[in-house]
């Protein structure tokens, strides 16, 4: 059972690692470790997550809690429904991008402030082990509904600034993004691919960093009439994005991109993840914001937007997190800011991200190992001390023409390469250089 508490969230496949026995027990430790009054609950589209969010919700109300269901809904939904609705808590039914018999929670606190392992995960863990609960309340809480769809319509739609009509291709995977994108109803048009909800994704998997999964909206974009294409995950806490020629654009360049159009209204902190091209920072620095530099990992960026009062942030992974929405993410105010951009440009997407295609990116390159991943760390250390060495997470070194960021999974035996260079054949041979040290 401890394999399902993730540094980030709880997750593991339904009926095997993720029963409702579970999903019960979790609810009761949820209360006893926040002491939360009233939660929001909303759930992804898989089969076994209404049953799931039965389980939770009787372990939440018999601990004395009240649980606001706002139904089926988006990752950012429930944030947005965390911070509106007078909630101390918030809970998302999902599993995110994996596959279809995987499903899980999502934990935070008021604000939509995130609980991972390292502030309440292990020890809601340890509570369920140990069958340490608080005693049952006498009077069970309460559950009642709410729609908060129409109201994070009216939320997003404060941030559009269109110049001019905007018609995109979205790849919706059968996911989340089908309620993610009713926020942009009467703001942008759009042709679907894979709209009708179904949380067994027969069509693909609902994952936007693997490329694979883009080449349906490749070629629909490619046919023609599209400001870009839009790929959401399986929640929608994620988005991808083609230009109007069905060019895949690396995640990173889209946050330099979005952080232009935000600093064009109001000067700050951009929290960019440290995986990001070099082009990121000097984007900001350009736009005359601040930018500061996160370790990978959205509760990381959350803590430190808010110790910042940044403005914005974005991950590689394409999670984009905006200060006005309770700084977490909002994969419709990215598709919004993109939108924006285009609109009151009279070039397209590809010639607006031309400027910021600038360096080589090796890409993020998982290597299964079977030596202690530290020991790696330790080897790169000392053979790159020569660089400008920081551990912010994992080892990075910089020199003037290159660098790379080696981190460690927390939770399997792989070790996580990125690198960059000012020119293709320096990318090659310095990744390949790392590798072999990475793989022997």
């Amino acid at each position: 059972m401890a394999s399902i508490f993730k540094a980030y969230d709880i997750r593991g496949i339904y009926g095997q690692d993720l029963t409702e026995e579970i999903a019960y027990a979790i609810g009761r430790a949820f209360v006893t470790f926040t002491a939360c009054r009233k939660v929001v609950v909303a759930r992804d589209i898989r089969p076994h997550s209404e049953p799931l969010f039965a389980a939770l919700a009787k372990g939440l109300t018999e601990q004395g809690a009240d649980v606001i269901d706002i139904g089926y809904g988006s990752t950012p939904m429930s944030y947005f429904a965390n911070g509106t609705l007078g909630a101390d808590a918030s809970i998302m039914i999902t599993a995110s991008h994996n596959p279809a018999e995987w499903n899980g929670f999502k934990l935070c606190r008021a604000q939509a402030v995130p609980i991972s392992g390292a502030t309440g995960i292990q020890e809601i863990e340890r509570i369920v082990a140990e069958g340490s609960f608080a005693p049952k309340a006498e009077v069970p809480g309460t559950i009642s509904g709410a729609d908060v769809l129409e109201a994070y319509g009216r939320h997003v739609a404060e941030f559009a600034r269109l110049q001019k009509p905007v018609h995109v291709a979205i790849d919706f995977a059968n996911g989340m993004g089908i309620w993610e994108v009713k926020a942009l109803k009467g703001l942008l048009t759009w042709d679907g691919l894979y709209e009708e909800p179904d949380g067994r994704f027969p069509n693909h998997e609902a994952n936007p960093l693997h490329h694979a999964t883009l080449a349906e909206l490749q070629a629909k974009v490619r046919a023609g009439g599209y400001a870009f294409g839009v790929a959401y995950d399986g929640d929608a806490d994620r988005a991808g994005f083609v230009d109007e020629r069905g060019e895949i654009i690396p995640m990173d360049l889209i946050t330099a991109l979005i952080a232009q159009d935000v600093l064009a209204t109001r000067k700050g902190v951009i929290f960019y993840d440290l995986r990001s091209s070099w082009v990121v920072k000097e984007t900001i620095e350009a736009a005359g914001g601040t930018p500061m530099m996160s370790r990978v990992g959205h509760a990381f960026i959350k803590q430190q937007m808010r110790e910042h009062d940044a403005l914005f942030a974005g991950e590689l992974s394409g999670h984009y997190y905006f200060k006005d929405n309770f700084t977490a993410e909002s994969s419709a105010l990215a598709i919004l800011s993109l939108a924006n951009i285009v609109s009151k440009s009279d070039c397209p997407l590809s010639a607006l991200i031309a400027p910021l295609r600038k360096y080589v990116a090796s890409g993020e390159i998982n290597t299964q190992v079977t030596r202690d991943p530290k020991a790696i760390l330790d080897e790169l250390r000392a053979a790159y001390a020569e660089g400008r060495v920081f551990e912010l997470d994992g080892v990075s070194v910089e020199y003037a023409d290159w660098w790379f960021n080696v981190r460690c999974s927390n939770t399997e035996p792989l070790v996580r390469l990125n690198l960059e260079a000012r020119t293709a054949a320096l990318m090659t041979a310095k990744r390949d250089e790392i590798l072999a040290i990475i793989r022997k």
